[in-house]
């Protein structure tokens, strides 16, 4: 059934401000008398502009040999009284005739203006009207020409994928009707409901990017497509604020986690968890970036992602940074950060920080964490310690794998790396065989140290590169006559190599290139 509602003439106006409000004192003490429950008297009387609803009200005392600190605010005066009134909540203990209470500023305004005002209300208000309507100083305000609208289901209801906008900011003539929402205009837009509710929007240019949960498309702003016979689109202009709706190809879109989302330039980022993927949104559509050697590991992650996926772009190290919070389990951690690089077009490293929020600012890069704001790629100089993350230092490895020649059984025999020292070999394991970890190389200076060095599983320096000897660690086996450190090198068709460094060690330790020699396993 319809229902007709009267509109009668309307005006927005704006409280500038209550002068009994700006009129009460702010730093007037005075000594209590008794406390009863939340109701408090003092020994003086207390003006009107010294005390009443909504003003802060604290003091200091000792209750049962205890030091206690009570902050409140009035929310009544006692009728006709000028040294009662109640506070929100009763003061803990007893409180001590002649304690200083202290009568400070307006902290809650739920009961403002009604409480304020009791001389000449007239004065008291300070209004300014929203539009150019009434005259300077007018007393009165004309209602003007009524008005009527039918509401054919006057019901709530929401539109989870519809977008509606007011009327326009003239920053010329400094018209604004951003708080006007037409009945009688057509102001809302609706996109396929079947791709779920609008999560994010984006304004490019004269366009807005629309995410929702399994669609991405944009809105002509100002403008509309007519499309030829053959299928081509020519952009004209057009008074409709909001034209219209173009989808782009793929059915992807941003599922329920708007924080994914990150900007460069033209590009936008975003992960997709019904689909298992993280997309990239550029001049050439939408790409899947996680088929970049990530898809198995996008898919298995995504999938089980609990609550958000935080996502922001590095401006110091050009690479979009996201970060999964995982769902609990004991065989793997619960959050991964990590990083991909449009110059490698590759996820080039995980992180072992786990922001609440990502953001670039002036090319410097910036999470937060806990409430407070952390500036990441902070080196004084070379001696400034690394992997430092909100305090914790971090150590860092890397994970790759041999595989010259992937169809010949191989003998790793050695392993050499370029860079700088400090770096060790956490493990060498091929599909059969593991090897025992290499530490990190040290200088030298007499001969027990050289000697006792021989005997230690760690790198040597030569002719500018870090170089051991890959010593068998694989437990035995039936029918092995010898095994383990007994026997150089591993077998295998490939190998697994984990590099390492104590970050604890100030100063950049670079890692150029690592090699190993093999030989066909005889």
């Amino acid at each position: 059934m319809a229902a007709i509602i009267e509109l009668k003439y309307f005006n927005t106006f704006w409280l500038k401000k209550i002068k009994t409000i700006t009129d009460v004192l702010n730093d007037v003490v005075r000594e209590i008398d008794t406390v009863s429950g939340t109701t408090v008297t003092v020994t003086v009387a207390v003006a009107e502009n010294e005390m009443n609803v909504g003003q802060q009200v604290s003091m200091s005392y000792t209750s049962g040999g205890v030091a206690l600190n009570y902050s409140s605010y009035i929310i009544s005066r006692a009728p006709g009284s000028v040294l009662s009134f109640v506070v929100k909540e009763a003061p803990a203990g007893t409180v001590p005739a002649g304690t200083e209470i202290a009568f400070g500023k307006i902290i809650n305004f739920d009961q403002i203006p009604a409480a304020y005002g009791s001389g000449n209300v007239s004065t008291d208000w300070l209004l300014e009207e929203s539009r150019i309507r009434g005259g300077y100083n007018n007393v009165s305000v004309d209602y003007g020409v009524k008005a009527y609208t039918v509401e054919d289901e006057p019901k709530q209801s929401h539109k989870f994928s519809s977008l509606i906008h007011s009327g326009i900011f003239n920053s010329r003539t400094g018209v604004n009707q951003t708080n006007q929402f037409s009945v009688g205009e057509d102001i809302t837009r609706t996109i396929d409901p079947a791709n779920g509710s609008i999560q994010k929007l984006y304004a490019e240019d004269t366009n807005l990017i629309i995410f929702q949960e399994n669609k991405v498309s944009k809105s002509l702003i100002d403008k509309d497509a007519i499309y030829s016979a053959e299928g081509n689109a020519s952009v004209t202009s057009r008074n409709l604020v909001i034209g219209q709706n173009v989808a782009y190809a793929g059915e992807y879109g941003i599922s329920t986690d708007p924080e994914s989302f990150a900007v460069n330039g033209y590009r936008k980022y975003f992960t997709d968890r019904d689909q298992n993927v993280v997309c990239r949104l550029s001049m050439d559509g939408i790409t899947v970036i996680s088929a970049y050697g990530m898809t198995d590991y996008f898919r298995d992650k995504l999938s089980g992602a609990a609550s958000n996926i935080i996502g922001g772009w590095d401006a110091h190290n050009k690479q979009y940074v996201v970060s999964l919070v995982q769902k609990d389990t004991t065989t793997e951690p619960k959050i991964q950060t990590l990083a991909f690089d449009e110059t490698s077009k590759g996820w080039t490293s995980f992180f072992d920080y786990v922001p609440n929020q990502v953001f670039s600012l002036n090319n410097n890069y910036f999470t937060a964490k806990d409430g407070k704001i952390y500036k990441h790629y902070v080196f004084a100089d070379n001696t400034a310690t690394r992997g430092v993350f909100y305090g914790e230092t971090k150590n860092s490895s890397v994970t790759f794998v041999f595989n010259g020649a992937p169809s010949m059984v191989k003998n790793f025999q050695t392993i050499n790396y370029e860079g700088d020292s400090g770096w060790r070999m956490d493990s060498f394991k091929t599909n059969t065989d593991l090897t025992l970890p290499i530490t990190s190389a040290v200088f030298v200076t007499t001969l027990e140290q050289m000697q006792n060095s021989l005997l230690i599983n760690r790198f040597k320096l030569k002719e500018d590169k870090y170089y051991a000897d890959l010593v068998n660690g694989t437990p035995s086996q039936n029918g092995e006559v010898v095994w383990g450190s007994s026997s150089s090198g591993v077998k295998g068709f490939f190998g697994e190599v984990t590099m390492s460094m104590n970050n604890s060690n100030v100063g950049k330790k670079e890692l150029f290139a690592v090699s190993t020699g093999f030989v066909q396993s005889s």
